[in-house]
């Protein structure tokens, strides 16, 4: 009996395993896809941006886990990306901005979304409308941001956390770390 319950619990936490290694190769793989369609390259390099000590306290979205990165193509700078993590109604889901060198954003995109309802905040129609936006553009769900019925918490939620990332880049770009 304990050989049978080892074997079920060894089983349970290979499947486990799988999963979260399952997860995080999707998401680079979706974060990757949305990079390359978004700049239209093949190839890029990375430079991950933390925010020093004093800075990273005054900041709403963090920079120390290597959200932030500049993206560059043969040693040119092309644009910069926030890879972030936003709660949902009852998970989290996983989202991209992309700006230009200029730091407008370029393209917003849902990577991983885990709720069965919500999912309207994924498409390109919605989320077209933060294109454009700069670090001194100022967000409001409802006003400058169309509300999506059915997706109130999750909406609401996308557009709190590309507001936080638009005030770190703005607080960023003053304190000239970008």
């Amino acid at each position: 009996m304990m050989i049978k319950r080892l074997l079920v619990f060894c089983g349970l936490l290979s499947c486990f395993a799988f999963t979260v290694t399952t997860t995080q190769d999707r998401l680079q793989e979706k974060f990757d896809k949305a990079i390359k369609s978004t700049y239209e390259v093949k190839d890029y390099e990375l430079e991950s941006i933390t925010a020093s000590g004093n800075i990273e306290e005054k900041i709403p979205a963090k920079t120390a886990a290597k959200n932030l990165s500049r993206i560059s193509v043969q040693g040119e700078l092309i644009g910069y990306t926030y890879l972030g993590t936003a709660p949902s109604k009852k998970k989290k889901f996983e989202y991209v901005v992309l700006f230009d060198k200029d730091l407008k954003i370029k393209k917003s995109k849902v990577l991983i979304y885990r709720e069965d309802y919500g999912l309207q905040i994924g498409s390109q129609r919605w989320l077209k409308q933060f294109i454009g936006m700069t670090p001194d553009s100022k967000i409001e769900y409802g006003e400058n941001i169309a509300a999506i019925s059915g997706a109130t918490i999750s909406a609401s939620s996308m557009a709190r956390a590309v507001n936080n990332v638009l005030k770190t880049v703005h607080i960023l770009k003053q304190e000239n770390q970008l």
